[in-house]
């Protein structure tokens, strides 16, 4: 009985530790970075580059394919008390992290900069949205006779 009840707590710290890994990319791609990129594009058209897009949507059928197969190997050979136990630590952490992802949330903002700043073909906005001085990415936007729409009024937590 104690090694179930082990066994129980490491599949809900795999759960946990799955949605971590995939689940998160997933609904940041879905929620920040698609949605900022298309922002980006709406603005001007070369904004930021096409290899965003195409960046994005590798990540997301990696991140789906080796979820799938994890998940996979999960329901083929762990019983199902084993199975409950790593959904329930799955649906923890979506939990946590659906809570947090929005693009007005600093920190999501910060690793969509971090992230998707080597797409930006201009080399001051670029180094500034590395940086993370988004007051200065407001400014060169205006300088560069672009709306800056796309920068969101960022809370600390959200």
């Amino acid at each position: 009985m104690e090694m179930k009840i082990m066994w129980a707590g490491a599949m809900v710290l795999g759960g946990f530790l799955w949605s971590y890994l995939f689940a998160r990319q997933l609904i940041f791609n879905i929620l920040i970075a698609h949605p900022l990129i298309k922002k980006m594009n709406s603005l001007q058209p070369d904004l930021i580059s096409v290899g965003a897009v195409r960046y994005t949507w590798v990540s997301n059928v990696v991140c789906v394919l080796l979820g799938g197969i994890l998940l996979f190997v999960v329901i083929h050979f762990c019983p199902l008390y084993l199975i409950l136990s790593f959904a329930f630590g799955a649906v923890v952490a979506i939990i946590l992290i659906i809570l947090r992802t929005k693009p007005s949330n600093k920190d999501m903002f910060d690793a969509f900069s971090n992230a998707y700043c080597r797409f930006i073909p201009d080399d001051e906005l670029r180094t500034i949205m590395y940086n993370k001085q988004y007051d200065k990415v407001k400014a060169r936007l205006k300088n560069m006779g672009i709306r800056d729409t796309f920068v969101p009024k960022l809370n600390k937590q959200s």
